[in-house]
């Protein structure tokens, strides 16, 4: 299943230099869904929400303090003014889509995407417009051949149609693959002390038991666009290693892990090992040497004897102590009876002489 509303298109190698970014649309219009808007579409930089608009609402906001600085009144009424026509746009074509899947009622959901993404270093822009219709590819467009693909049945009287329109197909190009960008740089300087930021993690090795994998562990850093891999006496490792996904924290930051099966690996041969993460726009490495001191893990810990042998001595003392001065105390209580002022039973005078 191939749902556009959690498409990601994330450019990653190991030359974590370069950083790729990217300006994302998202809309979405369903039919009888309970507490959900009829319509929504959101937008998105670097996977950042910045713009969001429902049929709740019909009102496009800024999630984003850096969009409110950079915008007017003007650009916040022409965004309305798209969410109200696309709003009308998806109400006509999932009834058209229903029809053609010869649907009459239930949940539906008809999606379209589009946007870009640009490498800051190789100046390479990627453009992408494609739709889907409940949670499955409907049609795409594909830049290098100027058609659309249609990968079920029912999308392709629609391919026959937009191929034909020839003029529609060079103005998507050329905004997909000029005016995207440039927006998409207008907003990364709107945002520069926000979205360029970089934020280098924190990074652990964990186990859980003796043979369970060596999980190493990043969190807390930004971009998103990161690797973590495992390397022995310097060359990556593919085999018996489990890289896990970029996941987000609540703070805003990313974390992810990558496990490795050490159970078949020798004691004397974890340190020529090593855990690597690597920054989209940083240069330098961080890297995390397998060693059996640096391995945190949740069981519980072997009881050192001295320390056994000192409790116990504690413990011991502590009650010596209390039964002497238990034994003290009834001594002094049966030569020294309490006086009236020590004793509980015995009420004071209200004014003592």
């Amino acid at each position: 299943m191939h749902t556009l509303l959690f498409l990601l298109l994330l450019a990653g190698t190991h030359s974590a230099t370069a950083r790729t970014h990217s300006l994302k649309y998202f809309f979405t219009g369903s039919s009888q869904v309970p507490n959900f808007p009829e319509f929504v579409y959101v937008g998105l930089v670097d996977e950042v929400q910045m713009i969001h608009y429902d049929s709740n609402t019909m009102k496009a906001e800024s999630k984003q303090d850096w969009m409110l600085k950079a915008t007017d009144s003007q650009y916040w009424e022409s965004e309305t003014q798209i969410g109200l026509g696309h709003q009308q746009w998806f109400k006509v074509n999932i009834e058209i889509a229903k029809e053609r899947f010869n649907q009459t009622e239930g949940v539906h959901i008809i999606q379209w995407m589009y946007g870009c993404e640009w490498d800051d270093e190789t100046g390479e822009v990627k453009g992408y417009r494609q739709f889907g219709y409940d949670g499955e590819d409907f049609i795409s467009l594909d830049l290098e051949t100027e058609t659309w693909i249609a990968p079920t049945p029912q999308a392709v009287i629609t391919k026959l149609k937009w191929d034909n329109d020839k003029a529609d197909l060079a103005h998507r190009k050329n905004y997909l693959t000029q005016e995207c960008p440039d927006w998409l740089k207008k907003y990364l300087e709107h945002g520069k002390s926000s979205l360029l930021r970089t934020e280098l993690p924190s990074m652990s090795l964990l186990q859980k038991s003796p043979s369970s994998p060596v999980s190493c562990h990043a969190t807390g850093f930004y971009p998103d666009s990161a690797m973590l891999f495992w390397r022995k006496d310097g060359e990556e490792l593919h085999e018996d290693v489990y890289v896990g996904e970029v996941l987000p924290n609540h703070d805003g930051t990313f974390q992810m892990s990558a496990d490795l099966q050490v159970s078949s690996i020798p004691p004397e041969d974890w340190r020529r090992y090593d855990c690597v993460f690597q920054l989209s726009g940083v240069k330098e490495d961080i890297v995390k040497r397998l060693d059996k001191d640096s391995v945190e893990s949740n069981r519980e810990k072997p009881t050192d004897v001295t320390t056994i042998i000192i409790v116990a001595a504690v413990v011991a003392l502590a009650v010596v102590l209390a039964v002497i001065g238990f034994i003290v105390y009834r001594k002094r209580n049966a030569e020294c009876p309490p006086s009236p002022g020590n004793d509980p039973n015995v009420l004071k005078p209200l004014n003592p002489q």
